[in-house]
């Protein structure tokens, strides 16, 4: 045989690999290499027609129009500044008079909301830079409503600057203690399970100063040991390990005591807000009251948010900062739970209150009065609303989106006071909003399963300007051998219809049967099955699965029960039994796999993390034996071990539901466990601690189950951490190449 020379071999297979499209490599998918570009820190500008943003090179706040996407000022460039040097801004609050900017830098985070970082103050008129407190890094600072006055917590204390008095600073709190007392920021279990990060409000006036007071002094410590590690390495551990401890309630547990307290700027006096509350219930949020005149009635009112302890009752208050009287003026009640989305998305403006509300069925908003009396619900129908932008005074209009055209896809609507709805973004996909103060304009972030996110501007119907179109992303991966993203559904043994997608490799035959990853979320109201870009274990377009479709798989994606976008009685079917019919249908979805012609239904596997982990061990011992794999990541293994909050929203309490906690959970099923099972979990992880994984492998050992274990050394439930992802990503797909490929 004729001997080809080897540089034209190598280039013959250059050529072949060219026009095949090239292979993925995991650490690329893993660092990140295939995200699409994004807009840094947007927010809409006080004037109506303009917003801001951070320039990508962390340099400068830049201001641009939002009629044409020009650029209209630069508020603050670092290279043309005086006073205190900053290297970079990695986020910014803009003052109520827009006169002042804070600017955020040096951040090191504490949880998942929280965090330490150094503050500046910055005048945009002279261009001065200032520290905001040479005290010590600050946490969640907040302007006044005059702009003249800045409150931040250091060490669990609350600290007031008066920017009119040379920023002379003050100590509002003395009571502060780590693991005893919190002011005005929340206790771990508040900032995981209410999404807050933030617990003070000024009043209207800016007179008084208020806030949440968390006494955790009886609330049970859970701690962890920290090594020195490496990536960052801890010195101090270096001889021997550490000790983190702080307040986490499990469920059933006791909780931190809350009030609400006021600060007197002027007299210094400090008061105790009557707010009526069970002597278990919770203060989710306190908000500053929404006066246009901050001079009118209420000037010294703040609105307090209170929930009884099962999480079905939400009630708002107008509170007196001065004479400490409250009142109450909306009542929010459910069968089960008021979902906590309801918190976030609830609206104030100067005379109304939009509140969503799932009390049809499905989550829609209604209109009340700022004294509480309902106006009209804003808009019906058979679907959800899945994000609240605001309502117009001027013109009665309310903006939002929902899933109307179907569980997968989002749009942005109007709703006119006249009843009248209004499709903003009509394009199929998923669509975003950010409007600008007088919701004249808006930017519209969109894509769809075959599309990275673009950035568009839009008055109204009108799309005026692209901002940012990812072609780049698109040209990098159209170098690749990118399979085929799909939808679908399909109905299970129990009549129940369920969403899918489905990444198919590139060189797909139907001829062939191929083994099936199936990866999942599945937690109450989440949602993975979307016509959206940021799908699948990484997001960037499915781009892990994509990957592991050139190593030979299908891989699926499923939203069982439980899941959102479906209405109140699909989401809250799992009440009280937390993963029973979620690894039900998982389950169901890997038989309807292996009914098809193409998969192989002896080599599926499944994967998720979190609230995934737990529904892939619960699947994977469900008993119907469909999983030949599967690998859990920071799984829960008990309600029991878990927070309050979360666990008692859908599950109430142990001692109330013993039966939903004790009898359904992957540690009561280990003797069930079917195929090969790859645990990973971080030592140091303060959401889902370790603690399940260490009580599941126990149950494991004594049920004489095999199985793999992967640890993390002072990694937290993300992760990450220098070459951390990679690795994990690595164990996972190994595992599966192992149990699942010929």
């Amino acid at each position: 045989m004729k001997r080809i020379p080897i540089l034209l071999m190598m280039l013959m297979v250059a050529a072949s690999q060219m026009l095949a499209g090239g292979t993925l490599e995991l650490q690329d998918v893993a660092r990140g290499k295939f995200r699409s570009q994004r807009m840094a820190a947007l927010r809409p500008a006080q004037d109506g027609e303009s917003y801001l943003q951070i320039s990508p090179d962390g340099q400068r706040i830049e201001q641009y129009s939002f009629k044409t996407g020009k650029l209209v000022s630069t508020l603050l460039d670092l290279q043309d500044t005086h006073g205190a040097k900053v290297r970079n801004i990695e986020n910014y609050i803009v003052s109520p008079d827009g006169k002042r900017l804070l600017i955020q830098t040096e951040s090191n985070y504490i949880y998942r909301r929280s965090f330490t970082a150094k503050y500046y103050i910055y005048d945009i008129q002279n261009k001065k830079l200032e520290t905001l407190s040479d005290g010590g890094p600050q946490r969640a600072p907040l302007f006044s409503p005059d702009g003249l006055q800045v409150a931040f917590v250091r060490d669990n204390n609350i600290f007031l600057v008066k920017l009119l008095y040379n920023n002379a600073e003050s100590q509002i709190t003395k009571d502060g203690k780590f693991n005893e007392v919190i002011n005005g920021v929340p206790d771990w279990v508040y900032e995981e399970e209410f999404s807050t990060a933030q617990s003070m409000a000024f009043t209207p006036d800016s007179k008084q100063l208020c806030w949440i007071r968390y006494d955790e002094s009886q609330v049970k410590e859970f701690c962890f040991p920290l090594y020195r590690g490496a990536n960052p390495a801890n010195d101090q551990y270096a001889d021997y390990p550490g000790l983190y401890a702080y307040k986490y309630p499990i469920a059933g547990e006791q909780n931190s005591k809350v009030s609400v307290m006021s600060y007197d700027i002027k007299s210094h006096k400090t008061r105790t807000l009557s707010v009526p509350l069970d002597a278990d219930g919770y203060i989710p949020r306190i908000k500053t009251y929404p006066l246009a005149d901050a001079e009118g009635q209420g000037s010294s009112q703040i609105i307090v948010m209170t929930m009884n302890r099962h999480q079905d009752c939400l009630r708002l208050y107008a509170v007196n900062a001065l004479s400490t009287l409250s009142q109450l003026i909306l009542e929010e009640t459910a069968d089960k739970y008021v979902k906590e989305e309801v918190l976030e998305q609830l609206q104030l403006t100067p005379q109304h209150i939009l509140l969503p509300s799932d009390r049809s069925g499905f989550m829609h908003l209604y209109l009340y009065t700022i004294g509480g009396q309902l106006v009209r619900q804003v808009e019906q129908g058979d679907y959800e609303v899945s994000d609240v932008y605001g309502y117009d005074e001027v013109t009665g209009d309310t903006y939002f989106a929902s899933h109307a055209n179907g569980a997968t896809e989002q749009q942005v609507f109007v709703a006119h006071k006249n009843g009248k709805v209004e499709c903003l973004t009509p394009k199929a996909g998923w669509s975003s909003a950010i409007f600008s103060k007088n919701y004249k304009y808006f930017i519209n972030t969109w894509s769809d399963m075959n599309t990275p996110t673009t950035y568009s501007l839009h008055e109204g119907k009108k799309q005026t300007a692209v901002l940012i179109d990812n072609k780049a992303l698109s040209e990098k991966l159209s170098q690749y051998q990118i399979g085929t993203r799909e939808l679908f559904t399909f109905t299970t043994g129990d009549g129940v219809q369920l969403n899918g997608w489905m990444v198919k490799p590139a060189d797909f035959s139907a001829s062939k049967r191929y083994p099936v990853i199936m990866y999942q979320y599945g937690g109450p109201g989440s949602q993975q099955v979307r016509n959206a870009w940021d799908i699948g274990m990484c997001g960037a377009g499915a781009i892990m699965e994509q990957y592991l479709c050139q190593q030979g798989y299908i891989c699926v994606c499923v939203d069982n029960r439980g899941t959102g976008g479906r209405g109140a009685d699909f989401e809250k079917s799992v009440y009280m039994k937390l993963g029973e019919l979620e690894s039900r249908d998982q389950v169901e979805a890997a038989l309807w796999l292996g009914r098809q012609s193409y998969v192989d239904k002896d080599r599926i596997g499944i994967w998720g993390w979190s609230y995934g982990g737990w529904n892939t061990l619960m699947s994977m011992s469900e008993g119907r034996n469909a999983f030949a794999a599967g690998v859990a990541i920071a799984p829960p293994t008990s309600w029991r071990y878990y927070d309050t909050i979360y666990s008692e929203r859908y599950m109430r309490t142990p001692q109330e539901n013993a039966d939903g906690y004790d009898r359904v959970n992957p540690i009561a099923r280990a003797g069930q466990l079917h195929g090969a099972l790859l645990l990973c979990h971080g030592l140091a992880d303060d959401n889902v601690h370790f603690r399940n994984t260490a009580e599941y492998t126990e149950a494991l050992v004594q049920a004489d189950k095999d199985f793999r274990q992967v640890t993390y050394t002072n990694r937290n439930h993300s992760i990450y951490g220098g070459n951390t992802r990679l690795h994990l990503y690595r164990q996972a797909i190994n595992h599966f190449n192992e149990k699942l490929k010929d």
